[in-house]
């Protein structure tokens, strides 16, 4: 793995210099854009709005926009002047438990390394976080924006969690949501024991992205001058008539694919 930003874990007036990783990987199937008639490949290019002309990526810099079409040029130094400190150290501001930490806030995880001479510091705050049960919640600047951040212990690893603000989630109060009395005790009650009778241990490493695998499956039979043969739809239900009923064959089948031999 490659780090792309290294700085510092500020802990009361501790300073423990790490490194930061990408601690997830996107498994997309890369595409091009072509034409039909000859397959060539569409390039997209930057241009000025005024005369249309290529303008090569490094005569390209940031503007602001201060007043009606006029702008002032910022450098990379610039954006490090704002706050330097803000820029090299990723500040604990508070710790609590995780739980209290609403899932809909993080937003991608990062590993964090220490830097050469900083172990013994990194192995005091991953330890005493994993013995408190506590999460560091922290600021620091990333790619030009203050965020705030939770510094949780994985095993011997420290993983930082970049957070969304509270006030960029969206209130779902405007939503058309069901009332709390829409379902009977005795439906409820065996929605319950088809969840029980479906909990299992959690494995992530046994889900796979299927989609892809399909899609991979499509391009070798294209590859291959065969017509790919498409899967099999099942019908998409629009409304559930019978809820009792559903409930009740989906009990039933959950009980017989867990008594199968696998």
């Amino acid at each position: 793995m490659r780090s792309f930003w290294s700085g510092a874990i500020s802990f009361g007036l501790i300073y423990i210099p790490v490194k930061l990783y990408n601690a997830s990987e996107t498994n997309e199937l890369s595409f091009h854009l072509l034409r039909r008639s000859d397959k060539s490949r569409i390039r997209y290019v930057r241009v000025t709005a005024d005369t249309g002309e290529e303008v090569p990526a490094e005569e390209i810099v940031k503007g602001y926009e201060y007043s009606k079409g006029e702008y002032v040029i910022l450098e990379e130094d610039d954006f490090r002047k704002a706050n330097v400190k803000k820029t090299q150290t990723i500040e604990m501001i508070t710790f609590v438990d995780a739980a209290q930490v609403d899932h809909k806030l993080y937003e991608k995880p990062y590993y964090l390394e220490p830097v050469k001479g900083a172990a013994k510091a990194y192995a005091l705050l991953r330890d005493a976080l994993a013995r408190s049960g506590k999460v560091g919640i922290g600021r620091f600047v990333l790619r030009n924006r203050e965020t705030l951040g939770v510094v949780k212990p994985e095993g011997q690893v420290l993983v930082l969690n970049q957070m969304r603000y509270a006030s960029e989630i969206r209130d779902p109060n405007d939503l058309a949501l069901p009332g709390v009395d829409q379902v009977s005790e005795k439906e409820l009650e065996m929605a319950v024991s088809l969840i029980e009778t479906l909990t299992g241990p959690w494995n992530p490493e046994q889900y796979t992205d299927t989609y892809t695998e399909d899609l991979q499956r499509i391009i070798r039979a294209k590859i291959e001058g065969r017509e790919p043969a498409p899967e099999a739809e099942a019908p998409i239900p629009i409304e559930v008539t019978d809820l009792f009923a559903k409930l009740s064959q989906s009990l039933e089948q959950a009980k017989q694919q867990k008594s199968s031999p696998q």
